[in-house]
């Protein structure tokens, strides 16, 4: 899955994408085309921005777009518009989102947060991280599945660097099999992120190579996607991966 951003705020490119919206639209074309081009699956379109960016992406190019929001009418718009995956990092926690989501018939992705963004990073706490996302997990997919949502349409992100510290993000990418088990696919999101940073001390522009590391782990333990900036490499590395997982 590749990251396109049309937000000013993103941390990964500092808002590279934006200028204008006519600007910003044409930017994020192109790297929608690049990253098809080097193996994208999916495009994971962030902001509230959602008909435009996601029309002439379903007009010109053969993947499946989804898009980053917890708003409901985002949801909708964006379902309108052909969006194919709804990715949520609240879990459908906002007012109106599970019958919004119910309503479009569309594929969702939960998201574990613990704390709100603002203040999540503070002094996150668990008793056991991997046991307390798995419960939160199994309650959310229960509310899911009250709202009209089919269990077959979930897929669940254990959230990697919102709300959790160093340890807590190793210790879950350790033990992820735990969640793969539950049945449902595995999305995930370690690209550019702290946690590599902080192991490597490398700033964002240099945490390719250790996001290269932790896409192969996550894929060796169940991951079934993975959500990077940098398609290309991450591609050539999974492609690698999976040759040696399935050798005879």
């Amino acid at each position: 899955m590749g990251v396109v951003n049309v937000t000013p705020d993103s941390f990964s490119d500092g808002g590279s994408l934006f200028a204008s919206q006519s600007l910003c639209l044409d930017a994020a074309m192109v790297r929608a085309r690049a990253m098809v081009a080097q193996g994208a699956s999916f495009l994971d379109i962030g902001g509230e921005t959602t008909r435009p960016g996601i029309e002439a992406i379903k007009a010109s190019l053969d993947v499946v777009v989804s898009i980053d929001t917890s708003t409901p009418q985002v949801m909708l718009e964006a379902a309108a518009a052909g969006a194919g995956l709804i990715n949520d990092g609240r879990a459908l926690g906002r007012d109106g989102a599970l019958c919004a989501v119910a309503s479009t018939a569309l594929p969702v992705c939960l998201m574990h947060m613990q704390g709100d963004p603002k203040t999540m990073q503070d002094n996150p706490g668990y008793e056991s991280v991997v046991q307390d996302i798995g419960d939160y997990f199994e309650q959310r997919i229960s509310e899911c599945e009250r709202a009209g949502i089919a269990a077959h349409n979930i897929l669940l992100d254990p959230g990697f660097g919102f709300g959790k510290s160093l340890a807590h993000n190793l210790q879950l990418l350790k033990q992820l099999q735990t969640l793969a088990n539950k049945g449902l696919p595995l999305l995930v999101g370690m690209s550019r992120k702290s946690m590599i940073g902080n192991v490597l001390n490398r700033p964002v522009d240099e945490r390719l190579h250790g996001g290269l590391a932790v896409a192969v782990m996550a894929y060796e333990r169940g991951a079934h996607i993975v959500r990077v900036h940098d398609v290309g490499p991450t591609v050539d590395a999974l492609r690698m991966a999976h040759a040696v997982i399935n050798s005879i």
